[in-house]
């Protein structure tokens, strides 16, 4: 893959429903103050893409941090990273098809969500079964619709705010209704940890790293480039949403960006934003799908998982393997019906464990990495960290304080399964490990 195609491919897979229906939770969550929020969590990902380009550029394998940890931590350090990271894919892709219950809800506020989820499930699986070899190709042209649509929103909002007759529109909304902090710092600091679900995704370079044309000069620019232009979008386009719609009327009924259609009056806007914010679903979800299906695919080629997983059919497709990576979709089915008000926020709390502990392991392994390498006498690094090592020492700290801030919100399902899970995979790990013992 080029440069071009990474950083479309993983703009593409992080710009979904982390934008499109997450910023409104986060606005809910902290009001005009997301803003911080969203710079916090962009400039977390920024010191985990430093530590990613590093490692990947030096040590380029399609296992990528998997791999990296298992070689520079442990080997159970990197079986529980690359189960870990599939468990993040196989629910996050829960979390698309929950939020495209939602946007369907706008023209067919009748239909049951189950319906969307099966309708939604056959398409993904159909596409996934048949056409593997045009994935890149797929992901790119679909990852430039979104990307166009957000700039696209980005010259309107800016066009409404300074050439309109709008002038109850503007910065004042961000101090209306409780000044900027109205839920103080907590608010703000909670709102972080939604924003890294916005930034899910832009790792996948690091996924792709093996298969990339000289990546000693791709991966590092796709990252930097991924961060940068994420960032940008998300602050900046989430800054002249809250110009437009007072905070309170955001929310996780319907996507804010079809809220600002509907309040600029602009005819059939809202329907096509609705489209294409739904278009950014599945393609999220076809990316995530994708990558969980691959990470089981490798782990059983490698012995780490049950060798079905690894059997591909006449299409070179690993169909067991994407079987049990629709695990997601399913129990977002079943939460759906159970907790239908609240099926989003919940899968995206236990989707964001997997998540939060592979970054952290990013982190972690670039410690260890650095050590070792240096020690052993490596070759030159082509990319280097800055600030090594209190930056990565800072950025696993941050993340830490999140996971521990999670269990005095409403997010404490995200502790209440990733522990459970660690000692779960933990207890594999011994047992498969014991058995080995004993063929030998």
């Amino acid at each position: 893959m080029s440069t071009k195609q990474l950083t479309m491919i993983a703009m593409g897979c992080a710009i979904g429903t982390g934008l499109f229906l997450g910023s409104g939770l986060a606005i809910t969550t902290a009001g005009p103050s997301v803003l911080v929020s969203y710079a916090i969590g962009a400039f977390i990902v920024l010191l985990l893409m430093g530590c990613l380009a590093e490692m990947t550029v030096a040590y380029p394998t399609s296992g990528s941090f998997g791999t990296i940890a298992e070689k520079y931590v442990s080997p159970m350090a990197g079986f529980l990273v690359r189960y870990s990271y599939w468990i993040a894919n196989v629910l996050a892709v829960g979390v698309e098809i929950s939020a495209s219950t939602v946007y369907m809800k706008y023209w067919f506020p009748a239909v049951p969500q189950i319906c969307w989820i099966l309708l939604f499930a056959i398409l993904l699986i159909y596409v996934n079964l048949k056409s593997v070899h045009t994935f890149a190709t797929f992901e790119y042209w679909f990852s430039m619709i979104k990307i166009s649509a957000i700039i696209l929103f980005i010259l309107l909002g800016i066009y409404v705010l300074t050439g309109s007759s709008h002038a109850e529109m503007g910065p004042g909304h961000l101090t209306n209704d409780g000044g900027f902090l109205p839920f103080g710092v907590r608010g703000m600091w909670i709102a972080v940890f939604i924003s890294l679900f916005s930034f899910l995704g832009t790792e996948l370079i690091a996924v792709t790293a093996g298969e990339t044309k000289d990546p000693d000069t791709a991966v590092p620019k796709a990252l930097k480039a991924t961060v940068f232009r994420l960032s940008l979008f998300y602050v900046v386009t989430i800054g002249i949403m809250l110009m437009i719609v007072p905070w309170k009327s955001a929310g996780i009924d319907q996507s804010p960006f079809v809220k600002v259609m509907e309040i600029l009056k602009i005819p059939y806007a809202s329907g096509v934003m609705n489209f294409i914010v739904l278009t950014a679903a599945l393609s999220a979800m076809n990316s995530q799908l994708y990558a969980s299906t691959r990470m089981i695919f490798s782990l059983s080629r490698e012995g780490s998982a049950p060798a079905v997983f690894g059997r591909v059919n006449k299409h070179a497709v690993p169909k067991n393997a994407l079987a049990v990576s629709t695990a997601g979709i399913f129990l977002a089915g079943i939460v759906s019906a159970l907790k239908p008000d609240t099926s989003y926020s919940f899968m995206m709390g236990i989707s964001m464990f997997g998540a939060i502990f592979t970054w952290f392991m990013i982190f972690v392994s670039h410690l260890f990495f650095r050590q070792q390498w240096e020690r052993n006498g490596g070759r030159k690094l082509p990319v280097r960290m800055m600030g090594y090592p209190y930056l990565p020492l800072l950025g696993a700290f941050l993340l830490l304080c999140l996971i521990v801030t999670t269990w005095f919100t409403d997010f404490k399902i995200l502790l209440q399964f990733g522990v459970p899970w660690l000692l779960f995979l933990s207890l594999i790990y011994w047992i498969s490990k014991k058995r080995k013992r004993r063929s030998v």
